[in-house]
């Protein structure tokens, strides 16, 4: 065992063990950094005895002990340790003799002890104390490279040390490993500091001093991905700089810097692999393509056990390997460490990789972890399950605003790919549906299903439920041929897939559009119900055309409450930036400004148009209704230009549309009270018509609108624009109020 003594301005010269061993290094000071913010964590209070610093090779430990001292201003002992000495006594001989270095003029007990070694820890220890025990004198003593020592008598020895250390003092210890010390007691009583990994990993501004001191000077951008590609790790950084500071193009040089560079796979297979058993470094190469790792999936895609016990003794010994939990069941390999391991899994066995990834695919899928057995489908390069998987999600997906990571994932396939699988046809047609993008759904759906006959019987159900899901969706055919197909894909479908919802919503919507609302409003609040409990997409969908419905029929406090429902679940969800909830977003406008609630309702309106305009060549009476209810909303708040221009946009859903004969009511409806508005906005009551006066007198009888226009032989839309002009004229917001501003003016009996 050597000792090194180094007092509070003077640190050993010597490249740090840590250091990357490289012919090409510069002198290891030259390239230090000054990590001020670990140095204050090490200087600490006093009153705290013990700090530790554990980590892998590379992470600068003994760097940082030593700025530590040069910073700090006791006098510091420093003992390296080796496994020759791995014994009580030997390790608190070699102590003494570093302790007495730095007694100025020496130190009486402390020479006593040094000229009659002690044969036991036992007897050295008390005497060791007392010689310590002058408070005015602190003092550091570090311990470095601590993983030699392994003897649990050696170790033990360790922590009492640490509880005789005098006021002032303290004992740093630093490790590639776990020392093995209780440090329980110590955590509890507030007696320990301690620095790990991710405290040693250089932040962005150190990472940026080092890499300039070592002649790298990188953009913002290009130092971003370094870090994040090396995790901080400043041996990766410093070997990265090395590897970079003579490419022409050192942006394309950092894209492919990785764990398989050689200055990095020879640094880690030297200072890492070469401490491990063979068995143990075979271990890590085989699971090297598992991005998360922990004993049962190990266990399934190795076909052994015991890879729960061999992670948790890893994770302890000198790797990189660092548990995701508190309890050591899931962990995760340093990234390069984890190239350079599939690097060579891809050399030494090209064939195991994508076996590694197939089995990893079942393992979470039988796990419910949709989304890792996609991922590891995906980099088996298995195309037929991964499109099974991902279609398995979709449904769930779509409901829950998640299309986005569908997308992806879609991404990693070529067109020729995708319409060789049905699955993988019919997810991209869902992915469209979402976006309104009629023509792309009919192309991935009629592709879907030219496929079918090639699909096995026991799967073909749900995929013909899923094509006739799509071309209701994109209503080619008219109206009741969008019901009928939504209802053949209803028959197909297991009650709870979240698909049963949207079958509710497009049959509903079928019915309202096409006159038959009492059937359509009853199969929207279906769908509501099943899809407040796995489709929110489409339980707002559903509100919201329960809602404009009734807004439509002038029963403001059901479709105000209908609004404000599917509005706050689209905030709750987080689906503001779905198309499809353009129509949430007018309704509650139109609610809202009926209500008065004017800067609300225009910031509805706001967001309703800008999603309009991301919205394709979607449903067009969907679009229709949205645009539709707009153009009241903007009435209402005061602006006919824009209500007519939204009223003209309108026209063209009702055109393509013609079937929806629910809609162009609507329509006209809305053009009578554009028309009357300027007119009514200054005449007052007393502009009122004979066929108003005629109205208002059948308001107090609480009849309604269909049924006061039986009793006067007109249309229920003619009734519907009539009373709204004398709301406005009566400047009331509602029929009750109309009557009683009626009343007020003698124009009604007040009896």
């Amino acid at each position: 065992m050597a000792a090194r003594v180094e007092g509070s301005a003077a640190a050993p010269q010597e490249q740090p063990r840590d250091a990357p061993p490289s012919a090409d290094l510069p002198p290891a000071r030259s390239t230090l950094v000054v990590r001020e913010r670990l140095v204050r964590v090490l200087r600490g209070a006093d009153e705290i005895p013990l700090r530790i610093v554990v980590a892998p090779a590379g992470y600068g430990k003994t760097t940082v002990l030593r700025q530590w001292a040069e910073h700090d201003p006791r006098p510091f002992a420093w003992v390296t340790a080796d496994h020759d000495h791995d014994d009580p006594v030997g390790l608190l001989v070699e102590i003494v003799r570093a302790l007495a270095e730095i007694r100025p003029g020496g130190d009486e007990a402390l020479t006593e002890l040094m000229a009659s070694p002690p044969t036991s820890a036992t007897a050295v220890l008390p005497r060791l104390a007392r010689a310590l025990a002058d408070p005015d004198r602190p003092f550091a003593l570090v311990l470095d490279e601590v993983e030699a020592l392994e003897r649990p008598e050696t170790i033990e020895t360790l922590g009492l040390l640490s509880e005789r250390l005098p006021a002032g003092s303290v004992l740093a210890l630093a490790s590639r490993s776990e020392s093995g010390l209780p440090l329980g007691r110590f955590r509890v009583h507030q007696r320990i500091v301690e620095l790990r990994s991710r405290d040693l990993a250089m932040t962005r501004g150190e990472a940026r001093a080092m890499l300039s001191t070592a002649g790298l000077r990188l953009d913002g951008e290009q130092l971003d991905t370094l870090v994040r590609r090396t995790e901080g790790w400043p041996a990766g950084l410093y070997l990265a700089a090395l590897a970079l500071r003579e490419q022409d193009d050192v942006a394309a040089a950092i894209a492919r810097f990785s764990g398989d560079d050689r200055l990095v796979a020879d640094y880690l297979r030297d200072e890492l692999l070469s401490r491990l058993l063979p068995a143990e470094a075979a271990f890590l190469m085989r699971i090297s393509p598992l991005e998360e790792l922990s004993g049962p999936l190990c266990d399934a895609v190795l076909h052994e056990g015991g890879s729960g016990a061999t992670l948790r003794d890893l994770a302890r010994s000198s790797l990189p390997l660092s548990p995701l939990d508190r309890s050591d069941q899931r962990f995760r390999c340093h990234g390069l460490l984890a190239e350079m391991l599939r690097a060579e899994l891809r050399r030494v066995e090209p064939e195991r990789e994508a076996e590694v990834h197939h089995r990893a695919s079942e393992w979470y899928d039988e796990h419910g972890d949709a989304d890792r057995a996609i991922e590891h489908a995906l980099a088996a390069g298995d195309e037929a399950r991964a499109g099974e998987l991902i279609w398995s999600v979709v449904p769930s997906y779509v409901a829950y605003g998640r299309s986005a990571a569908v997308t992806r994932w879609l991404e990693r396939f070529t067109g020729e790919q995708l319409a060789h699988h049905p699955e993988l046809a019919l997810a991209a047609a869902a992915v469209h549906m979402t976006h309104g993008e009629r023509d792309h759904v009919e192309h991935w759906a009629q592709i879907a299903n030219a496929r079918l006959d090639d699909v096995p019987a026991d799967r073909r159900g749900d995929l013909e439920a899923g094509v006739a899901i799509m071309h209701a969706a994109v209503v080619r055919d008219g109206i009741a041929q969008m019901r009928a197909d939504a209802a053949r894909a209803s028959a197909l479908e297991p009650q709870e897939s979240p698909w049963r919802a949207l079958c509710c919503l497009l049959e509903g919507s079928a019915d309202v559009f096409s006159g038959n609302p009492e059937a359509g409003l009853k199969r929207l609040e279906e769908g509501a119900r099943r899809g407040a409990i796995c489709a929110p997409s489409t339980q707002v969908v559903c509100l919201a055309l329960l809602a404009l419905a009734a807004l439509m029929e002038d029963e403001w406090e059901d479709g105000a409450r209908l609004a404000e429902l599917a509005r706050a679940q689209v905030e709750r969800v987080g689906l503001r930036e779905y198309v499809t909830c353009t129509l949430v977003f007018a309704a509650s406008a139109l609610a809202r400004a009926h209500r008065g609630r004017g800067e609300e309702a225009r910031r509805d309106v706001r967001d309703a148009r800008r999603l309009l305009t991301r919205h394709g060549d979607c449903t067009p009476f969907f679009e229709g209704a949205a645009t539709l209810a707009l153009a009241r909303a903007e009435l209402r708040l005061g602006d006919p230009t824009s209500a007519r221009t939204l009223l003209a946009e309108c026209e063209r859903s009702a055109r393509e549309s013609p079937d929806a004969v629910a809609l162009r009511a609507w329509l006209e409806d809305a053009w009578n009270r554009a028309d009357a508005f300027v007119e009514d906005a200054i005449a007052g009551p007393s502009s009122l018509t004979t066929a108003e006066l005629r109205v208002l007198g059948l308001l107090p009888t609480h009849l309604p609108f269909r049924a006061i226009a039986a009793e006067l032989h007109v249309s229920a839309n003619t009734v519907k624009t009539q009373a709204h002009a004398l709301y406005r004229k009566l400047d009331a917001s509602s029929r009750s109020e109309a009557v009683a501003h009626a009343t007020r003016l003698g124009l009604l009996d007040g009896g």
